[in-house]
C-alpha cells in the first residue's frame, strides 16, 4: 500500500554551522566590541546573550541570514522570551523544532479527513504516516498539506509505492 511520512526535521549540522558563523561575525564586528554579545548552541537550544533587546535583535538577524544562506528554514526556530541575567545583560533562548507536536498532527489528520481524499493517517511518535490506495491520492494529500499548513516547515519522507 503506498504511503509517505510527514516530518518536521531541521538539519542540525547546518544549524550548528550557522551558529558558529554567527559567533565568528559577532567576534569581528566593530559594534559588538567590548560587549558581552555571544551566541551558543546546546542540544536543540540556541542562546543569544547581549546588552539590550536591540543587540539581541541584531544577533538574531545575523543568525537568520546565516541559516537562510545554509538553506535552513527559519520557521524551525521557536523564539522564547527575553530574560534578565546578572548585571545589565539579557538573554533569549531559541528552540530548534524537531518533530510534529500532537496537536499539529491532529490538525493535519482533521484536514485530511475533511478533504474527502481516500487516505488514512496515523500518528507515529513525532511524524505522521499517510497511506492510501492510489499514488495520485497521496500526491493530492501532499499538495493539500503544503497549501494549508504554512506555519511549520513540513517535509515528506519515505514515499513508498
Amino acid at each position: 500500500m503506498p504511503s509517505f511520512d510527514t516530518v518536521c526535521e531541521a538539519n542540525l549540522v547546518e544549524v550548528k554551522n550557522a551558529v558558529d558563523n554567527t559567533a565568528k561575525e559577532i567576534a569581528t564586528r566593530f559594534d559588538f566590541k567590548g560587549t558581552p554579545a555571544a551566541i551558543e548552541i546546546k542540544d536543540k537550544e540556541i542562546t543569544l546573550i547581549g546588552d539590550a533587546d536591540f543587540q539581541l535583535s541584531q544577533i538574531e538577524d545575523i543568525l537568520r541570514n546565516k541559516l537562510t544562506k545554509r538553506s535552513v528554514d527559519v520557521r524551525f526556530l521557536d523564539k522564547g522570551n527575553v530574560q534578565k541575567m546578572g548585571g545589565d545583560k539579557v538573554k533569549i533562548v531559541i528552540k530548534v523544532r524537531n518533530g510534529i507536536e500532537t496537536e499539529m498532527s491532529k490538525k493535519i489528520q482533521r484536514l485530511l479527513k475533511d478533504s474527502k481524499l481516500k487516505v488514512q493517517s496515523a500518528i507515529q511518535e513525532s511524524k505522521l504516516r499517510v497511506t492510501g490506495a492510489k499514488r495520485d491520492d497521496l500526491q493530492a494529500a501532499m499538495a493539500l498539506i503544503r497549501k494549508d499548513i504554512t506555519d511549520m516547515p513540513l517535509s515528506f519522507d519515505n514515499f513508498r509505492d
